[in-house]
C-alpha cells in the first residue's frame, strides 16, 4: 500500500524509541522509503547508527550541520516527504508544535512542512492528563495534525495508565489510513459523525449497577479514526477509563437513557456508529438507599425494565436519520447469522459483528475480529488490532460516501 511512498520519521526523546526501530522495518515491508530526523533526546535511546542502517539512509539530527544543510537543507527534508510521523512524540516536542517554535531540527522541519503530520505520543500517563498537554493537542488537531494513540498500560515508570506509544502496526494502519485517503480523495471532510462507545451502568442502588462488559477501546479508536479523515465527530461514552480521542467532542453518560438523549442532541449527523455495549435492561424503580441484606438469606427482588435501544431507535428516525447507520453485534455463537438477523430487526445499514465468547480475550483486550455485514454481503476481516479495525472501517465509511 506504500509503494513509493516516502515518509519522514522524526524520533524523540522517550524509552518508546526503541519502538521507532520496528516501526522502520514495518514502513519498509510495504514499500515505503524512510528518511529518519532524530532528536537529542531521541539518540539517548536509539543510535543513529541503528536508525541508519534500518532505514538504508542518512540520519539527520543537527540543525546547524552544514554538511546536511548543504546536502540535505531543513526546508528539502520537510517538503519530499508525503507524510512526517513523530514517534515516539514526546510532551514537550507537542508544546513546541502548539507554539511555533523552532529550536533544534525536529522543530523547525515541522514547522517548515506543507505536507500532513501524524503524532503518535508516549509519556507519564499525568504528563498526558495535563491540561497544557490537552490544550496542545486540542491546538494541533485545529491545526489538521492527526494522532494515533497512545494506549493504555505499564508505563515504564512503573505507574499505569494512558500515555504508552501506539504499537508500530497501529502506527503503520494510521499511515496508511492517511496516504489512502490522501491519494484516494475518500475523506469525510464536511460530514458529522456520532460514535458511542463503552457500557452504561444502570443503578440499583447508589452503590449498584446492572452493566455489560465493555472497555470502550473499540468504540474509542473508530471515534479517533473517523475524525482523522475530517469528520466532526461526536463521542458519547459511557463510564470508561479511556482518555478522550484527540479532535474529538467527547459526551460523557452514565445510563442507556443518557446516552440516547446525547446522541439525539448530537443530531443532525451523516453517520452513527454504534459501538456501545448497552445495558438491555434496568431496574425498574432505583432504590434511593443502599440496599441491606435483612438477615433472611432470600435476596431482593429486582424488577427489570427494557432499556431504549440506541441503533433502532437512530435506524427508525422518520426525519433527520443518518444517511449510514452502523451498529454492532457483540455474540458468543452464530455470529454472522445473528448479526444479519440484528441488522433487518434493527433496520440499521451495516452491522460490525464479532465473538466474544470465553476464551476470545476480545472483551478488554486490543484485538479483534469482525465482519462487517451488510444488506448484500458479509465481509470477513482478520484478526487486527483494534486500531485497525477502527482504520479499516473509516476508511469503508469513507469509500461510501464518497461512491454515493
Amino acid at each position: 500500500m506504500l509503494n513509493g511512498k516516502r515518509i519522514l520519521l522524526i524520533i524523540s526523546g522517550g524509552i518508546a524509541a526503541y519502538k521507532a526501530l520496528d516501526l522502520i522495518r514495518r514502513l519498509k515491508e510495504q514499500g515505503a522509503g524512510v528518511r529518519c530526523v532524530l532528536s537529542r533526546g531521541g539518540a539517548q535511546f536509539v543510535t543513529p547508527l541503528s536508525v541508519a542502517a534500518l532505514s538504508e539512509e542518512a540520519v539527520y539530527q543537527d540543525l546547524f550541520s552544514l554538511k546536511d544543510e548543504s546536502e540535505m537543507g531543513h526546508i528539502r527534508l520537510s517538503r519530499e516527504a508525503d507524510l512526517l510521523v513523530v514517534a515516539p512524540a514526546s510532551a514537550d516536542l507537542m508544546a513546541k508544535m502548539a507554539a511555533g517554535l523552532a529550536d533544534d531540527l525536529a522543530s523547525t522541519v515541522l514547522l517548515a512542512t506543507d505536507k500532513p503530520v501524524l503524532l503518535a505520543p508516549a509519556m507519564n500517563t499525568r504528563m498526558w492528563e495535563h491540561p497544557a498537554t490537552r490544550r496542545n493537542l486540542a491546538t494541533l488537531a485545529d491545526d489538521g495534525v492527526r494522532t494515533v494513540g497512545p494506549g493504555q498500560g505499564d508505563l515504564a515508570c512503573g505507574e499505569v495508565g494512558a500515555g504508552r506509544m501506539a504499537e508500530p502496526m497501529e502506527i503503520l494502519a494510521a499511515v496508511q489510513a492517511c496516504l489512502g485517503a490522501e491519494n484516494s480523495g475518500a475523506t469525510l471532510h464536511g460530514r458529522r459523525a456520532i460514535v458511542t462507545s463503552g457500557p452504561t451502568y444502570e443503578a440499583i442502588d447508589p452503590v449498584r449497577y446492572i452493566a455489560n462488559r465493555s472497555s470502550g477501546k473499540q468504540g474509542h479508536a473508530i471515534a479517533e479514526a473517523i475524525a482523522r479523515l475530517g469528520a466532526d465527530t461526536v463521542l458519547v461514552a459511557g463510564p470508561t477509563n479511556l482518555a478522550d480521542p484527540v479532535g474529538v467532542e467527547t459526551v460523557r453518560v452514565e445510563s442507556a437513557r443518557q446516552m440516547l438523549a446525547a446522541c439525539e442532541q448530537a443530531l443532525p449527523a451523516d453517520v452513527a456508529i454504534c459501538a456501545a455495549a448497552v445495558a438491555d435492561w434496568r431496574v425498574d424503580g432505583t432504590a434511593q438507599q443502599k440496599m441491606k441484606k435483612d438477615g433472611s438469606g432470600q435476596p431482593p427482588a429486582l424488577a427489570l425494565v427494557e432499556n431504549p435501544d440506541i441503533l433502532a431507535s437512530l435506524a427508525h428516525l422518520q426525519d433527520g436519520r443518518p444517511d449510514l447507520v452502523v451498529g454492532f453485534a457483540a455474540e458468543t455463537e452464530q455470529v454472522v447469522d445473528y448479526a444479519q438477523a440484528k441488522r433487518a430487526r434493527k433496520r440499521c445499514d451495516w452491522i460490525v459483528a464479532n465473538d466474544v465468547s470465553d476464551g476470545t480475550g476480545v472483551m478488554g483486550g486490543d484485538d479483534n475480529t469482525v465482519h462487517l455485514v451488510t444488506a448484500d454481503a458479509v465481509d470477513s476481516w482478520p484478526t487486527m488490532s483494534k486500531q485497525d479495525v477502527a482504520a479499516t472501517l473509516a476508511r469503508r465509511i469513507a469509500d461510501h460516501f464518497d461512491i454515493s
